[in-house]
């Protein structure tokens, strides 16, 4: 199921126009209008260009065009680097990656202004005491510490020089930058394939705010900005539920090299095929497999302890409620994109050999790490690669049944009816969800047939497909001989091939169940889709199965079978995972108290 949360990121550069307080204090007065013993009249800008010892960072400032926003009425708190630790040559390779950057993204994106000259500017005045000790907010978004004799790890050399429009502190060296895990993305060349993606415009983007921003005047008709404000935004984040761009945020993202990810791309991409009459297929065939590598590889720290970790991982994919799971997936004892903490063959404990934080690289950055894999572990049967339970009493479940014509009107030849399995019944917990739906049949004399809906399947990827079927004893321990009688059941499902015309293929004929247990009937084993339905919001579902009697009214009369149709539930299994039945299933506790199903080995 696809998610979709619009939040909006962290502004960066964040800036606000000039507040007028009929009553402020001082102090307040004094961080906005830069009011202070000693004021010079000169700007920021002057006192830069005119210290001979700050010649190379003024260099800098001029030619990213940030001389004017220096020398404008706006109040700023500058560390700047003397010459004694930032050279004439790191200043001239500084203006030529400006330059080279110019004109291809937007200016708070060039590298140079954000990572250099941003980085060494404040908002408003901080001017600092004997026992100062705070964190400040620079211009893009990062924090760092100030004290009375360094900023961040750079020392302080002279401090606290009022001017016009600001305050300036000259530092030892120019100040480190430390990107955030969605930055470094792009910052690594073993790593371009991810940061293509996450970087795409199809996603990523960055919304002018003028209301935030500081307006300077008006040329040719034109509002001209002083201090622009961007709010960035990606797709991406909203659909992970992980914002690795915030800096007051901690995140561990697990990422594949270029060269694992070129091998799970051409792994991937078979499994999201779709038909040629899909609406945007292009995008989706870019798109889906690339969504299928990242989903479950950022993990909070929030939510993830060190103790916690130790055992097992929960990414921001997973859905830690009932209510949820069940939405997500079909049924609430399951949990995907969760690694570790269970006895299942699929997942092993994150630190463990096979682990998905095995044999990964870890890079520091301002708000996480980065887990840097040549050795991708993540299995795709935790992640996409996920059992389809489609429970009989869904609400989108049915799609239809059949009908007959009495009185020139199409009246339905089953009733359908809502059981549930009590928690003292010994079909408890057995059942799926503990419903299911009886189809009674209304006339006797025709059979009778239940199409229903299937989602979200992959393309050429092996499906067992089951049906459960129910035991009457389940919702009735009086049920009489007649209602334990077993059925028999044709099977069918419709798809569609490439072209987007519906296939129909014969799964089994005169199939009999089990009416003592909650019987899977297995209906087809490695069945391959040749197009997918992964992620299509579809009024019409492509997939579709179709369930009819096959009880003749003498195997009718002589009581040896009934068309009363009790169901479950429709599996689609991943294949590989030998003989589902209920004996199989069993209830296992988790670490944290949650409880899911799994099959005995």
């Amino acid at each position: 199921m696809m998610k979709k949360y619009k939040i909006y990121g962290k502004v960066v550069g964040l800036a606000l126009a000039a507040l007028t307080f009929t009553a402020c204090a001082d102090k307040w007065d004094d961080h906005y209008d830069s009011k202070g013993e000693g004021m010079n009249d000169a700007s920021l800008w002057q006192a830069i260009n005119e210290n001979s010892n700050l010649s190379n960072f003024a260099s800098v400032v001029k030619a990213c065009g940030y001389d004017k926003a220096l020398g404008s009425s706006q109040v700023f708190t500058v560390f700047a680097p003397t010459n004694d630790q930032f050279s004439a040559q790191e200043a001239q390779e500084l203006i030529a990656a400006y330059q080279a950057e110019k004109g291809k993204v937007i200016e708070d994106d060039n590298t140079v202004i954000k990572e250099f000259i941003q980085n060494h500017i404040a908002m408003y005045n901080h001017s600092i005491a004997p026992t100062s000790n705070d964190s400040l907010v620079l211009m893009n978004g990062k924090k760092t510490t100030l004290t009375a004799k360094a900023f961040g790890d750079n020392t302080i050399l002279t401090t606290n020089q009022h001017f016009a429009n600001g305050i300036l502190f000259t530092i030892q060296g120019k100040a480190k930058y430390f990107p955030t895990v969605f930055e470094y993305l792009r910052k690594d060349a073993d790593l371009d394939s991810l940061a293509s993606f996450f970087y795409n415009s199809r996603f990523y983007r960055k919304e002018f705010i003028p209301g935030r921003s500081v307006a300077g005047g008006i040329e040719n008709g034109k509002t001209v900005y002083l201090d622009s404000v961007f709010v960035q935004q990606n797709d991406l984040w909203d659909y992970l539920w992980a914002y690795t761009n915030e800096e007051d945020s901690t995140y561990w993202m697990v990422v594949p090299t270029n060269k694992e990810w070129k091998k799970l791309i051409e792994e991937y991409e078979p499994y999201f095929n779709y038909d040629d009459q899909v609406r945007f297929r292009d995008s989706m065939l870019y798109t889906m497999p690339r969504l299928a590598i990242v989903d479950g590889t950022t993990f909070s720290r929030t939510m993830n302890s060190d103790a916690h970790l130790q055992d097992s991982a929960l990414s921001t994919s997973a859905a830690e409620a009932y209510i949820y799971r069940e939405s997500y997936w079909g049924n609430k004892n399951l949990h995907y994109y969760q690694f570790g903490g269970k006895s299942d063959e699929n997942t092993q404990k994150p630190y463990a050999p096979t682990g998905i934080f095995s044999d990964t690289q870890d890079v520091i950055c301002s708000n996480g790490i980065v887990k840097k894999s040549d050795n991708w572990k993540i299995n795709k049967l935790n992640t996409f690669y996920q059992w389809i339970i489609v429970e009989a009493e869904g609400r989108t479940s049915i799609k239809e049944v059949s009908k007959i014509e009495e009185n020139k009107e199409m009246k339905p030849t089953v009733r359908t009816i809502e059981r549930e399995v009590m928690n003292d019944n010994k079909f408890h917990n057995k059942v799926w969800n503990n419903m299911f739906i009886e189809f009674e049949q209304v006339y006797s004399t025709v059979q009778h047939k239940v199409t229903f809906n299937i989602e979200n399947v992959l393309s050429n990827i092996g499906y067992d497909i089951y049906l459960v079927t129910a035991p009457a004893l389940a919702n009735d321990s009086n049920a009489t001989e007649t209602e334990l009688l077993p059925t028999k059941v044709n099977c069918y499902i419709n798809y569609h091939n490439q072209q987007g015309e519906t296939e129909r293929k014969t799964l089994v004929t005169g199939k009999a169940n089990n009416p003592q247990i909650v019987d899977y009937i297995l209906l087809a084993e490695d069945f391959k889709f040749p197009t997918a339905t992964f992620g299509l919001r579809e009024s019409e579902p492509q997939v579709t199965l179709e369930v009819q009697t096959a009880v003749s009214s003498k195997e009718q009369s002589r009581k040896q079978f009934v068309r009363t149709l009790r169901i479950d539930c429709i599996m689609l299994v991943p294949h590989g995972i030998s003989n589902v039945s209920e004996e199989r299933f069993e209830v296992a506790p988790h670490g944290d108290g949650d409880t899911f199903f799994w099959l005995k080995k």
